[in-house]
């Protein structure tokens, strides 16, 4: 019996997931945690890992070591995304979680993190027809679905964190912000010719942000199982409610809404503002929330490797 530790270090959370792989086949979680970190915070233009996000990382990995440093028999995989994959301290930044943490962490092209989200998908959701859009905290990741296969897949570098630092979206939202951030996605998200093959798909959500938004209407819809979002579904209109009310709210206001994880309110609005623009841009009529995604892809190239 094998026991299979993923560590995700993203631009805006570090997330670790611990597996125990069956002579089976069968895989079953044992383990699944998860730091706020905000790695991407304060890189700005010139793309460099700032201090105190470098040092915020670096304890959480040591605190995701202590849970897998004991188990037997244990193979760890260490990835990171975007946030890094940017950064131009790449390197002295890998080279301190090497020597301080003991983790080789691979950087994940942009193109091989949408590969993955897309196996994770397709191996935990009856999907055809759809557009799968991984919101992170850098970076957002494309994948146009076709009777149930990968067509198309793309990672754009903006996301949560860096939207709202941006164009300052995390207090309450002047105009003229909201508008020039829009203008920003949509000109980027025009030169996705293959967009287009999407019109009418429902959206597939993974990410962070999408995650609070599907929490936050279980909550209002009084889902007994909160958590619980995997092929969770919601119309395109309540979508709409949802963001507009996050709009009409300063950053405690959003941070009192039932369902809002903690210190997510300032990134929120640019964190849902890729998917609002694709559903305007799509006339997509519903979105469908996944639970599974990159590390999920992993175990599944993993056991089939």
């Amino acid at each position: 019996m094998e026991n299979l530790a993923i560590v995700d270090l993203g631009s805006n959370s570090a997330r670790m997931a611990v597996n125990r792989l069956h002579p089976n086949g069968t895989v079953e979680e044992i383990k699944r945690v998860k730091e706020d970190t905000r790695l991407s915070k304060g890189m700005g233009a010139a793309h460099i890992l700032q201090p105190a996000a470098i040092e915020r990382t670096i304890k959480a990995l040591l605190n995701f070591k202590q849970l897998y440093v004991h188990l037997p028999n244990t193979k760890v995989i260490g990835i990171t995304t975007a946030a890094v994959r940017m950064a131009k301290n790449q390197t002295e930044f890998l080279d301190r979680v090497k020597k301080e943490v003991g983790l080789d962490l691979q950087v994940l092209a942009g193109d091989d993190e949408a590969y993955y989200d897309y196996l994770g998908v397709a191996n935990s959701l009856v999907i055809q027809d759809c557009l799968i859009l991984d919101t992170g905290g850098a970076s957002c990741e494309l994948i146009l679905v076709k009777d149930g296969r990968k067509q198309q897949l793309i990672s754009v570098p903006f996301g949560a964190v860096t939207l709202s630092e941006q164009f300052q979206l995390d207090d309450l939202v002047p105009a003229a912000n909201l508008f020039r951030a829009q203008m920003f996605l949509r000109n980027r998200l025009a030169d996705i010719w293959w967009l287009s093959e999407a019109v009418h798909y429902p959206i597939v959500l993974l990410g962070g942000a999408n995650r609070t938004l599907a929490r936050i209407n279980r909550r209002r819809q009084k889902k007994l199982k909160v958590e619980d979002i995997h092929g969770y579904r919601l119309k395109t209109e309540t979508v709409y409610h949802t963001f507009l009310d996050l709009l009409n709210r300063s950053r405690q206001g959003r941070q009192d809404i039932s369902g809002m994880e903690y210190g997510r309110a300032d990134i929120i609005v640019g964190g849902m503002l890729p998917l609002v623009t694709l559903l305007q841009m799509l006339d997509s009529d519903r979105v469908i929330f996944s639970e599974s995604g990159v590390r999920e892809g992993i175990i599944s190239e993993y056991l089939n490797q």
